[in-house]
């Protein structure tokens, strides 16, 4: 039998919706039970990556829970462990369980599974709205948004009429700029001094509501996440060849990389790379949102996120993200660990090649 990404025919595309909500578009499958979700739409599978992207499982997940739980309950944590790499070309089941409903918390697991192998679990907690009392009568205090380190004011959103980026990254669901990585010196190579900055929107204008705005941001706090580490301390990612080798690529490919390596912040040429250490593997092993300001989360207007990395060792590396809206909000902070291995010198040396 021939695989299929999804277990129903996909439904055309909705245009009175952006593209991100029908990406993460998910079907009630009750002829299976209560509580059993699908995926609408074939999920990406990322260039050279050993699974589908993690983001799309982590707001499927988000969005089968949030169709289980009341409209006034809003998740505020959401814990979610990577077991296996997803298949793009099998259909996603998520099965949510409902752990617990009680009068300002609700409680529920979800477990995504392919050919019956769970690939991902996620543990999501909402919060009645308004449950906490009135904010005069609350404890409060947040992150401010960063400070420009060129004009000393907080950083400022791009425009928007923005068409920075490059023609190969303008397919997916979300517009970006290119990531900004800083230090407090601005030379510093120490990797728990260096931060990294981007700027972040959904494509087209969300109608979901609060609900699609929230899984949007949990699409988008996966992207660039644990390759925090590999940017902060400047290792060659393209396995394939070394950096002294750029020059032997054909044209089309040297443009490929040179477009990659400088939309991630690590320079203008990537032949200043020779000598780096070369990444080796990387795979996110666990991943957690903290939704702060649920109902002030508008994916589709700019967010800034804001990565550092405060340890790495063992073959693994943590890093933890701020997620601002423009107006300075912050709006989520999430951490992710995730394996971080290096190339074996004497692996590189004798497999180098073109």
């Amino acid at each position: 039998m021939e695989n299929r990404a999804t277990l129903l025919r996909p439904p055309p595309p909705d245009p009175n919706k952006a593209p991100i909500e029908n990406v993460l578009e998910v079907t009630e499958l009750a002829v299976l039970g209560p509580n059993i979700f699908t995926n609408a739409r074939k999920p990406w599978h990322p260039p050279g990556a050993r699974g589908i992207y993690g983001g799309a499982v982590i707001a499927m997940c988000l969005a089968a829970a949030q169709r289980t739980v009341a409209d006034d309950f809003l998740p505020h944590s959401c814990h979610c462990y990577f077991l296996l790499a997803g298949a793009s070309n099998l259909p996603i089941l998520f099965h949510v369980e409902q752990v617990r409903d009680g009068r300002s918390f609700a409680t529920r697991t979800v477990q995504a599974r392919q050919r019956g192998r769970c690939i991902f679990t996620t543990t999501i907690s909402f919060v009645k709205d308004g449950s906490s009392g009135a904010p005069g009568t609350q404890v409060s205090h947040s992150s401010a948004m960063p400070i420009d380190p060129a004009t000393k004011l907080p950083v400022q959103p791009p425009p928007d009429d923005y068409d920075g980026e490059p023609p190969s990254m303008t397919q997916g669901p979300f517009q970006g700029t290119q990531i900004q990585i800083i230090s407090p010196s601005g030379t510093s190579t120490d990797p728990r001094d260096k931060k990294t900055r981007q700027w972040l929107r959904s494509r087209g204008k969300i109608t979901g509501g609060t609900a699609a705005h929230l899984e949007a941001l949990a699409y988008i706090s996966d992207s660039y996440f644990i390759g925090t580490v590999t940017r902060l301390h400047n290792l060659w990612r393209f396995p394939q060849f070394k950096p002294e080798d750029f020059d032997k690529l054909k044209p089309d490919m040297q443009e490929k990389v040179r477009t990659l390596h400088q939309w991630e912040g690590m320079g203008d040429d990537p032949r200043d790379m020779a000598g780096r250490p070369t990444l080796g593997m990387m795979v996110s092993l666990d991943h957690t949102i903290y939704f702060h300001e649920p109902k002030r989360v508008k994916a589709d207007e700019w967010m800034m996120n804001e990565m550092e990395s405060p340890w790495a060792g063992d073959g693994r590396g943590v890093v933890m993200q701020k997620i601002f809206a423009k107006d300075g909000t912050l709006l989520a902070t999430c951490v992710q660990e995730g394996l971080v291995r290096l190339q074996p010198p004497e692996k590189e040396a004798k497999e180098s090649k073109l």
